[in-house]
């Protein structure tokens, strides 16, 4: 499972102009769900969004979670993080979980992270989104589960 996390001071996702999910400040947070994934991918990634200590403390060090300063998440499903362009020029998506397995598993990982404390907004899985958001910082990290970087 691969995420890249964005600090924001809000996040939005519409569909055919209605807001399906909306946060303040907080985390967006795309994800791609690999072939092979399983509920312990989920729960890593969990534990790393809602313990990684980006927001600034009194002092203005990263040092608190989105936990700590009463944020939340807005998770998007996006199974282009998994497109392979090392050859070619259109993308591969062969690593990219199949729709019904990925939908499961998006909806463990918002559960995870509901779990630990944080309130969780989403997209609409296999829809067409807009995402707007107003990054903070801006703070952009990468995890993947396989700790493949």
């Amino acid at each position: 499972m691969r995420a890249v996390v964005q600090r924001v001071k809000g996040a939005r996702v519409t569909v055919e102009g209605a807001t399906v999910g909306a946060i303040e400040e907080g985390l967006l947070l795309y994800v791609g769900v690999e072939k092979g994934d399983s509920g312990a991918d989920a729960d890593y990634i969990a534990g790393k969004v809602a313990g990684l200590r980006v927001f600034p403390d009194r002092e203005g060090k990263m040092n608190l979670s989105v936990k700590d300063v009463g944020g939340g998440v807005l998770l998007v499903s996006q199974f282009t993080l998994h497109g392979d362009v090392r050859r070619g020029r259109r993308p591969s998506f062969d690593r990219a979980e199949a729709p019904e397995r990925a939908r499961e598993l998006m909806g463990l990982l918002a559960a995870a992270i509901e779990d630990l404390g944080v309130r969780v907004e989403q997209g609409r899985f296999r829809a067409h989104m807009e995402v707007t958001s107003t990054n903070d910082g801006p703070v952009t990290l990468l995890l993947d589960s396989r700790k493949v970087f």
